[in-house]
């Protein structure tokens, strides 16, 4: 009788994985232009509020350059909505570039200036938190009123020395506070500005802010 030869099943399994892997074809990796025109285009909208509009028509040319030139994005103003509609087009090569120029008109929108929120395109560990003073203690009259004078200080130096403690950009908008900056920076802020409002002496929160920022700025 002729012999038969015996096949091991860790052969047979490479022999099927060989047979199946010359069987799937074999294609380059699409490049970012390519995954972009394939993609159906994004759009955002980011509504202006009233007390923007002229603001935003003296820094159109700002606004709309970094987001044509670096972004490759489309960008209109339409009047009727009041809105600043943003659309990705086929030249568009970042995925998330509709999202970052939203996030930048959103920044301008909220009062920061066209510089502080450009930093918004060229990092990425940069956030915008946005809280309301009545968030933090429920007041009212000329005790919110008092409330807000105290986070933005004579002549604004209070909002200042926050800023420049903790590297930030904080935008006070009647009872809306604003902060622009890194995560663990805004936290620092956040919690002066809670300080403040709550009713915490100036010289203190001045004090345990500074502290923190210094140990913070040691890590990094």
């Amino acid at each position: 009788m002729p012999k038969r030869k015996l096949i091991k099943a860790g052969d047979a399994v490479k022999e099927e994985k060989t047979a199946a892997d010359e069987s799937v074809p074999m294609f380059d990796a699409l490049t970012a232009a390519e995954q972009a025109a394939d993609d159906e285009p994004e759009y955002r909208k980011v509504r202006i509020p009233s007390h923007r509009y002229t603001p935003l028509r003296k820094s159109w040319p700002l606004i709309v350059t970094p987001l044509v030139e670096q972004l490759k994005l489309q960008v209109r103003f339409n009047p009727r909505s009041r809105c600043v509609e943003i659309k990705s087009c086929e030249t568009t090569t970042d995925g998330g570039a509709a999202q970052k120029g939203a996030d930048f008109v959103s920044a301008f929108a909220m009062g920061f200036e066209v510089a502080d929120a450009l930093a918004l395109l060229r990092l990425e560990d940069l956030f915008v938190d946005s809280f309301e003073v009545k968030d933090v203690k429920i007041l009212h009259g000329d005790h919110l009123s008092r409330a807000v004078g105290r986070v933005a200080g004579a002549d604004g130096k209070t909002r200042f020395a926050i800023e420049n403690a903790t590297r930030t950009r904080i935008v006070v908008a009647n009872t809306h506070i604003h902060i622009l900056g890194s995560a663990a920076n805004i936290k620092v802020a956040r919690d002066a500005i809670c300080d403040l409002i709550i009713g915490a002496p100036p010289g203190k929160v001045y004090n345990r802010m500074r502290t923190v920022a210094k140990r913070l700025n040691a890590r990094l």
